[in-house]
């Protein structure tokens, strides 16, 4: 049963990783995720059912629009086929609980602010603040270990990136700060340190890959947020083996 739980939330995953896909890309232009309906952005042509089964439709048509041809970004694959797989898997490690709801609403977040990130190099407050009571009250009905640790997590979370930001005189962009007192919330405070070293060591691979890949000097930006989010994600669901593994190396 377990199964078919975790089947049917990658399933539910592969529809709403589309969606995250619209928002993420709409939301920082400040344009509405309804209207107009999901369209080819080079032709204007209005998408059919065809065009829009999540991971299938990207596949069958080559990963371009069937009417002009133009190529449609990877992200929008990736997006939809990465989040059916976290949906899934945190439905199959957590079961139908609370904490699932709380696991499902950060994959959510995180998953939207990478599209929004990797598009814009921004990471929308309205995104935060959509998703921040949902992530207290689930933390307030699913506490951690110590109840008082998702509130100092988000502290010290949003505190250190400020500080960064601060010594760095703007080398930590705002949205990275509020993210992080989003996922101290949720993690607490040790696995917000882990999240911060993790994400920091997979930037700092990542960005020379990209401008190495892109023969671009190190001044060029390259977006923190998906470093971030994969790292959260790590954390979320390893984060106390990580920590029990580094404590047992003293």
């Amino acid at each position: 049963m377990d199964i078919a739980y975790a089947i049917f939330a990658l399933l539910f995953g592969l529809i709403f990783g589309s969606f995250f896909n619209v928002v993420g890309l709409r939301v920082p232009k400040k344009e509405s995720i309804v209207t107009p309906p999901s369209h080819c952005t080079s032709c204007q042509r209005r998408l059919t059912a065809l065009d829009l089964i999540p991971v299938f439709s990207y596949i069958f048509l080559g990963g371009k629009c069937r009417s002009c041809g133009v190529k449609i970004s990877p992200i929008y694959l990736l997006t939809e086929f990465v989040t059916g797989i976290l949906f899934g898997f945190a439905v199959w490690q957590l079961g139908i609980t609370i904490e699932t709801a709380v696991a499902l609403f950060f994959i959510s977040l995180l998953m939207i602010i990478v599209v929004s990130d990797i598009a814009y190099m921004l990471i929308p407050d309205k995104i935060l603040l959509f998703f921040l009571p949902f992530l207290v009250l689930g933390r307030i009905l699913s506490p951690l270990d110590n109840w008082w640790d998702c509130i100092l997590g988000a502290v010290v979370g949003f505190g250190i990136l400020l500080l960064i930001a601060v010594i760095s005189k703007g080398g930590m962009g705002g949205g990275d700060i509020k993210l992080f007192f989003l996922i101290g919330l949720v993690l607490g405070t040790a696995n917000t340190l882990i999240t911060l070293f993790l994400a920091s060591v997979i930037g700092m691979i990542v960005g020379i890959i990209v401008l190495k890949v892109r023969g671009q000097g190190r001044k060029n930006p390259v977006p923190f947020g998906p470093s971030i989010a994969l790292a959260a994600i790590i954390v979320y669901f390893y984060g106390e083996n990580m920590l029990d593994w580094y404590i047992s190396l003293f």
